[in-house]
């Protein structure tokens, strides 16, 4: 099949009513598939103020907010009433971004119509109940995931160790590659500002350690919070620099009290204060690939990070930054006191990942999920 021939129907959670790193990959992703020629129509849950526009035809598939205290949220309760757009649009594949009821809708409909499907793993979901009290449902959702993985033509992974991971659990389809690029004109050193941090309160001989996300207890905050107290008992000088926001931003401000707090940054915005941090934190364990993580080496700032399926094969342990187990508390203190007191290791940690983090191209990387959807086609014989 030829890539002018091909009518893809993207189902997504969130394509644009909260900013994520998942969704910026998606779009990015739609934005290649129409430059080569693809007929493209997405489909997800969307709200009145939506995050940022969306790139392509998007249409609103009927949502409820998330329970638990996450409303910003929302999701879908099916896919009915948009099957008749849906069969208009005659899609020849189906991509599905998440585990979801949207998610297991569409692959079902498309199975019944024979036609390819395509699954794409951008968050580690059996992380979550961990965070929440119910690590309990753990198992049932990795049988629930591998069930979900195991309906579909071929599954897009962000990286080798998500690959093992799901394979650990006994995902069999073909799995290939779709990894992330950055922005290489926002996200550099020449971005840093002096100036920008001064005004947050930050000195100048202050080793800035920054966190980046969106505040929501599964990235890691409590892990952060930790690390940070460890710091300040040790007497290592440094300052936290918060670059988010989300429902947790009262709970984490309350355990990091001396934190500059930058607020939620976009655009040329983010790049300066990402550049403008001295040590990119992230502890989280929850991204298939972690995007924040690339775009602070990308800006020539040195990574702590988990030895977790986000960083392993982008951090180069040692080189750009440092990888510790995620449960070692002590590991990530020592880690970010050697930054924040050998400002040597940690200049040439930046510079190191500055250089790596160059590989890093959208289109190029856009081209694999493409190659993906023509070759799950070309093994159906289509």
């Amino acid at each position: 099949m030829k890539t002018e021939d091909l009518r893809v129907a993207l189902f997504s959670g969130n394509y644009n009513y909260v900013r994520d790193g998942a969704n910026q990959a998606l779009n990015f992703l739609v934005g290649h598939l129409l430059n080569q020629g693809v007929k493209v129509r997405v489909y997800s849950p969307t709200t009145d103020t939506p995050a940022f526009e969306p790139t392509g035809d998007l249409v609103s598939v009927p949502a409820l907010p998330m329970p638990g205290g996450r409303d910003e949220y929302r999701f879908a309760t099916g896919i009915k009433k948009v099957l008749p757009d849906l069969e208009a649009f005659n899609p020849n594949l189906v991509h599905v971004s998440a585990p979801e009821i949207l998610g297991h809708r569409a692959v079902t409909w498309a199975r019944s119509k024979g036609i390819t499907s395509v699954a794409s793993v951008h968050t580690r979901f059996e992380t979550y109940p961990q965070y929440y009290g119910i690590g309990f449902l753990t198992p049932l959702m990795i049988r629930a995931l591998t069930r979900f993985y195991n309906r579909f033509d071929a599954v897009l992974t962000t990286g080798p160790m998500m690959t093992e991971l799901i394979q650990s659990w006994g995902v069999n389809k073909p799995i290939s590659i779709w990894s992330r690029g950055v922005n290489h004109d926002r996200f550099n050193p020449n971005m840093r500002s002096l100036e920008w941090r001064r005004s947050l309160g930050i000195a100048d001989d202050e080793v800035a350690i920054g966190f980046l996300g969106r505040l929501v207890l599964e990235k890691g905050l409590d892990v952060f919070a930790d690390v940070i107290k460890r710091l300040d008992a040790r007497g290592v000088k440094h300052r936290v620099l918060v670059i988010g926001e989300g429902p947790a931003r009262e709970w984490f401000a309350e355990r990091v009290p001396q934190a500059a707090f930058a607020g939620f940054q976009s655009g040329d915005d983010l790049g300066r204060a990402v550049a403008s941090m001295d040590v990119f934190f992230n502890p989280s364990v929850t991204e298939s690939f972690g995007n924040v993580t690339l775009e602070a080496m990308a800006a020539g700032v040195a990574v702590v990070a988990a030895y977790a399926t986000g960083p392993v094969g982008l951090v180069e342990d040692g080189v750009t930054g440092i990888l510790c187990d995620p449960k070692d508390m002590e590991a990530y203190t020592d880690a970010i006191a050697r930054f924040a007191t050998d400002h040597e290791f940690r200049k040439a940690a930046g510079a190191a990942g500055h250089e790596l983090g160059k590989r890093y191209e959208w289109d190029r990387i856009n081209q694999a999920a493409l190659d993906t959807y023509l070759e799950a086609m070309a093994r159906k014989g289509l």
